[in-house]
């Protein structure tokens, strides 16, 4: 028998035993990584020197590509170290360090969705008092509330997982750090305390989920009586990025974390943490960039201006 105190490191889930694997592990991480990095970099860039686009939507849109970095940072590059050394050994620090990072990250990054809709309900259903209502102060304060959401959620949530006694060995069925493993190795019943956390937490965001619904109810509503065609499809056009992340990051992680127990095995809840860890901090730049004329505008632009100055 071992407590937690007794415990000085835990052992993440190799993804194969195979030196060829764990090297292909390795290669196809570090791709996906960079095209991370790439991707969000551009947009916060772009954003953050393109004048035009200092507007709301796009100041939580850097928001959204600045936790899709750090969501991404948290969990690949030490995954990729461990498929290059074939070690599997994480510290007891650094694992809860794994966790209070991802706990953060999803939870601020919940709250901005919710956010990021509300912004969108403003602009199509209450144009006129949008420069009152979203003002850059305000947006300001809704992206700080964001932000300590996820912070004393990541709080309560990592305090809580790793005050319970651990006596069922070191060993997790995932290639970092989660919540859900770390109570698998919890022998008391002290575990119940933290589910009903998640409980909460899951309550708060299904009501950040039903907020989100209502708002493109409305929107929907309000694009509908548009008269023109074009006015309705350019209403419209700005809702489908924020729509098809927030379809994304939900899908992936929804089903991570609340799939039923008949369909949990150790090969299947590996690619569904793939899926929700890796999938959306790639595929969001794409999204946003690819449906949004002005993004890519701009991004023209600074590709321009990078190239004029190194001529």
């Amino acid at each position: 028998m071992s407590n937690s105190s007794s415990i000085t490191q835990f052992l993440l889930l190799a993804f194969s035993d195979t030196r060829e694997l764990q090297l292909l592990h390795f290669w196809l991480f570090l791709g996906t990584y960079l095209a991370a990095l790439l991707g969000n970099g551009l947009i916060i860039t772009t954003i953050a020197c393109d004048q035009h686009l200092h507007t709301p939507m796009y100041f939580f849109l850097l928001n959204l590509s600045l936790l899709d970095l750090g969501f991404i940072s948290t969990t690949v590059p030490n995954s990729m170290a461990n498929s290059l050394w074939d070690i599997r050994a994480i510290s007891y620090f650094g694992c809860a360090t794994q966790i209070f990072l991802l706990s953060f990250l999803i939870a601020t990054e919940y709250s901005l969705l919710t956010i990021m809709s509300y912004d969108r309900y403003v602009a199509i259903c209450k144009p006129l008092h949008y420069g009152t209502l979203l003002g850059s102060r305000a947006c300001v304060h809704m992206a700080a509330a964001a932000w300590a959401t996820g912070f004393l959620s990541a709080l309560l949530h990592t305090a809580n997982t790793f005050s319970l006694p651990l006596c069922k060995g070191n060993a997790l069925d995932q290639f970092f750090c989660e919540i859900p493993q770390i109570l698998k190795l919890s022998c008391s019943d002290a575990y119940l305390r933290e589910l009903g956390l998640i409980a909460v937490s899951a309550c708060l965001i299904f009501l950040c989920f039903e907020f989100i619904i209502l708002s493109y109810i409305q929107i929907f509503m309000a694009v509908l009586r548009i008269p023109s065609e074009q006015g309705r499809h350019k209403a419209f056009s700005t809702c489908v990025p924020h729509l098809a992340v927030v379809s994304l990051f939900a899908s992936t992680s929804f089903f991570a974390y609340l799939k039923p127990p008949s369909l949990s095995s150790q090969s299947m809840d590996l690619v569904m943490a793939v899926l929700y860890s890796v999938l959306p901090p790639v595929v969001n730049p794409l999204i946003y960039s690819m449906r949004n004329k002005e993004i890519r505008h701009s991004l023209r632009k600074v590709f321009q201006h990078l190239l004029f100055q190194h001529h």
